[in-house]
């Protein structure tokens, strides 16, 4: 029987929440054994690396981590700054991964292919407890197995992201002309201005990447005029993109859904919504997209697509442990009530750790944007209280692991499944039927970015002062 405890804890992938996840062990006395399927640490975060993040530096570094690159000489930047995916990269997460107590133990270009437990399938319990973690993984040299105790998985979700269809399918046309859509946030004012320069795009999705893609194309089109912009939602309207506002207490976030809404008020960007996309197809060298909107069916030509629908976790490498997950947002069932966009859409999750990781596999944990499934609100602060619980646990400390050493900043809006849990709205004491589904009083604004909700913008263009609506509202109280 091999000793589990000369064995390391693997932590797959080396983005923010699994170096953190290494500083944390490290911290613990423990040993990590880092895999990156990148050629550096933060690979993911490079792909991105020309977006402003909403979060300021106060909220992207891990405190175990800090503690460990202090004594070097570095300094955490103005924790009021919001850095750039590169300036993530360069300020913390490369120093991190040169750190002498970190580099030994990280692997770069290795790919992670499979986790299973030591001559045991799924099928297999006698032992089972017992057995350490075998890690099967390649790199330039061929395929390795590890050994290990324990199994942090942060591989995060880049490597998936969401199709085009409203079914969780690629539409008709998506794949055969892949080469002219992007998915994510392409960097159109760098490596790909003269893909995007003076043409027509498409972007599809309201979250925070599409309004990344949406306003960069906007800063591009103020560079060359005949650049053309379309923003379609799937479902909803303008109150989809709007975010917290000024209500956000991380206003990073709050900005953008205003300067969403203004670019949509300008008219400088032509909005859809809710729109499904049917099929797409080539036509005169660039794209016929068509559709459903608002139950009539549409067409129009454009030149490229950037889908910014969202990602879900690559589960395949997992399929040899036994697993606990949601049917709907693939996270934990413990965590899947607090992060369902069917219940609600926050911009915050009450703080969470290890009791809502466990899964039926002892000792592996599922952290980061992947523990989220294919829910879209994650932050990485949430995923450094993640790991500082799970390895609390790990080192035999249980009381700590289910402490809660985070505050989470709050977001404006909040969409809940039950409008009882709505705060008061336009005056009354309880929350209209709608405020289930739109957050407010019918809604968030059409254009006037500086009202709280449809209501407030119908009163205050009458000359009225407003609705005294209170827009928050809560789905779970903070612990």
């Amino acid at each position: 029987m091999t000793d589990l405890s000369n064995l390391p804890i693997a932590v797959i992938g080396a983005g923010p929440v699994g170096l953190a996840a290494a500083a944390e062990l490290l911290e613990r006395g423990m040993t990590p054994l880092i895999f990156e399927r990148g050629n550096s640490a933060g690979a993911a975060v490079a792909e991105w690396g020309h977006v402003r993040v909403f979060s300021p530096w106060e909220y992207n570094t891990n405190a175990a981590a800090r503690r460990l690159l202090e004594p070097t000489g570095w300094t955490l930047p103005d924790p009021d700054y919001l850095p750039t995916g590169a300036e993530l990269i360069r300020d913390y997460l490369a120093p991190l991964a040169a750190h002498p107590a970190i580099a030994p133990h990280l692997h770069l270009n290795a790919e992670v292919q499979a986790v299973t437990r030591q001559g045991r399938s799924k099928l297999a319990s006698d032992g089972r407890d017992a057995a350490p973690f075998v890690i099967l993984w390649q790199d330039a040299e061929g395929r390795h197995r590890s050994l290990a105790r324990a199994v942090i998985d942060a591989s995060g979700t880049w490597v998936k992201p969401n199709p085009i269809g409203l079914d969780g399918l690629p539409v008709e046309g998506e794949q055969e002309n892949a080469g002219r859509i992007a998915y994510g946030i392409p960097d159109v004012l760098g490596r790909a201005r003269d893909t995007y320069a003076g043409r027509h795009s498409l972007v599809i999705g309201a979250g925070h990447s599409a309004i990344n893609a949406a306003l960069d194309l906007m800063e591009l089109q103020a560079q060359v005029p005949g650049t053309q912009i379309t923003w379609a939602t799937r479902s909803g309207g303008i109150e989809r993109v709007l975010g917290g506002g000024l209500n956000d207490e991380l206003p990073g976030r709050g900005q953008l859904g205003l300067k969403a809404a203004e670019a949509i008020r300008s008219g400088r960007v032509s909005f859809r919504s809710p729109f499904a996309v049917d099929a797409i197809a080539a036509r005169g060298g660039g794209l016929s997209v068509t559709g459903t909107e608002a139950d009539q069916p549409v067409s129009f030509s454009v030149d490229r697509i950037i889908v910014a629908t969202g990602f879900r976790p690559d589960l395949s490498i997992l399929s040899e442990l036994r697993l606990s997950l949601d049917p709907i947002v693939e996270a934990t069932p413990m965590l899947a009530p607090l992060i369902d966009p069917n219940l609600h859409s926050c911009g915050t999750v009450r703080p969470h750790g290890v009791v809502e990781l466990s899964q039926p596999e002892k000792d592996f944990y599922i952290v980061g944007m992947k523990s989220y499934g294919r829910a879209p609100t994650f932050l990485m602060t949430t995923g450094y209280e993640q790991v500082r619980s799970v390895v609390a646990e790990l080192a035999g400390d249980p009381v700590a692991a289910r402490e809660v050493r985070l505050k989470l900043p709050e977001s404006g809006v909040c969409k809940t499944g039950s409008a009882s849990k709505a705060t008061a709205c336009c005056g009354t004491t309880e929350a209209p039927a709608d405020t289930a589904e739109t957050g407010c009083c019918g809604g968030a604004p059409k254009a006037d970015a500086t009202a709280c909700c449809a209501q407030d913008e119908e009163a205050k263009a009458a000359g009225q002062s407003g609705c005294g609506c209170g827009i928050r509202a809560e789905t779970e109280p903070a612990e």
